[in-house]
């Protein structure tokens, strides 16, 4: 069957594979810079430009770079950015409910503005580091209690 979803994901995404050589072309320019100074960019067009960028700059463009290389869709949210609450569960990846039971339980910032929940951004990525890292542990956990159980 032509045209089948199975076909579509088959076939190499371009963005992807230009996405993972550029990725590499910048893990590479970031391994040769070591530090915190800022890195030279040469963009070619039409006539050559030489860009100075700040290293963070080029540490998120890897990120991005990595995540469209994984086929995934990226999004750029400046850390002082105010976040509707369908908004907010989208980007945690959880339902609204859920997030509304977070907000109510103290676990994520938020104001209210009239009768509707604003959460700040970066109150969001706290969050959602404070729950990365509980899991982490948690799992390091149940590791080390089945290597002393023999389960392993």
């Amino acid at each position: 069957m032509k045209g089948t979803i199975a076909d579509r994901q088959a076939q190499p995404d371009p963005e992807t594979d230009i996405a993972a050589k550029a990725l590499q072309a910048v893990k590479e320019s970031l391994a040769r810079h070591p530090g915190s100074a800022p890195i030279r960019v040469r963009v070619q067009e039409e006539a050559v430009a030489e860009l100075v960028l700040p290293r963070e700059a080029v540490e998120l463009l890897a990120k991005v770079l990595a995540h469209m290389a994984a086929g995934r869709a990226v999004s750029v949210v400046p850390a002082h950015a105010e976040l509707t609450t369908q908004q907010a569960a989208d980007l945690l990846n959880v339902s609204r409910p859920f997030l509304i039971g977070l907000l109510k339980a103290g676990e994520i910032d938020y104001r209210l503005v009239g009768s509707h929940r604003r959460i700040r951004a970066d109150s969001l990525l706290d969050y959602r580091r404070r729950d990365d890292q509980s899991r982490r542990e948690a799992a390091d956990e149940l590791t080390s209690l089945n290597q002393e159980m023999g389960l392993v």
